[in-house]
């Protein structure tokens, strides 16, 4: 038996051998994590311990609270905006100070509450004095925000403003170049419309944003 036992192994350690040289190295020298069993799909709960515990760029150190995201985690629709202001950064909550209180009725306007949809940032951290993210910042938090997407899978997204908009897309044109149309994120429909904290400087454009929402309840009330 020990014959037989020593003749698998010198065959397999051949036939792996070969295999290697025949061009499979790289499938070899993967993590073997591709070997293990597919873990259990997360849940926004597990993210968020993790992101509240997050050291990836500057903003980490002088924030007051990790602005996670919040609402409904089945939400059909989801709000991306670009960072925390000051209220959100004192209250650990998205969307919660003007530009907030202008985004609740905007929702409302579409017969929904703010507990049927979910609303994150692509930062989850206030930059300081409400400066514009830096592409640092940016690439070291896009990854929690697409994460959350993955475990809401939303039909449609609503980004708002532009750096949501070209975090989302990968694109460079100005939000006044993107809104009004939909584009596609990992199959989801996005809608990029002007940030509510533009509209407060700018109320004559709400009448775009408005026609942005009827394409996005369209959609939504599809099937």
């Amino acid at each position: 038996m020990d014959g037989d036992l020593e003749e698998i192994i010198s065959a397999v350690k051949f036939y792996i051998d070969l295999e290697k040289e025949s061009g499979m190295a790289e499938f070899f020298s993967k993590d073997e994590s591709l070997l293990a069993t597919k873990p259990v799909k997360e849940d926004l709960e597990t993210l968020k311990k993790e992101v509240l515990k997050c050291e990836a760029c500057e903003l980490s150190r002088t924030r007051r609270n990790v602005v996670f995201g919040s609402g409904n985690p089945h939400a059909a629709l989801m709000f991306i905006g670009e960072a925390p202001g000051e209220d959100e950064d004192i209250q650990g909550l998205p969307f919660v100070g003007r530009a907030g209180q202008l985004l609740t009725r905007i929702i409302e306007a579409m017969g929904m509450k703010r507990s049927d949809v979910y609303i994150a940032n692509i930062l989850k951290c206030r930059p300081p004095n409400n400066r514009s993210p830096l592409p640092s910042e940016i690439l070291a938090c896009r990854e929690n925000v697409k994460r959350q997407i993955e475990i809401i899978r939303p039909k449609v997204i609503c980004a708002l403003g532009k750096f949501a908009s070209q975090t989302l897309l990968n694109a460079d044109k100005p939000i006044s170049a993107l809104r009004g149309k939909f584009y596609e994120y990992e199959g989801i429909k996005v809608m990029p419309t002007f940030h509510p904290a533009y509209l407060l400087r700018n109320p004559q454009d709400k009448k775009l944003v408005w026609e942005d929402m009827k394409k996005i309840k369209k959609e939504l009330d599809k099937n």
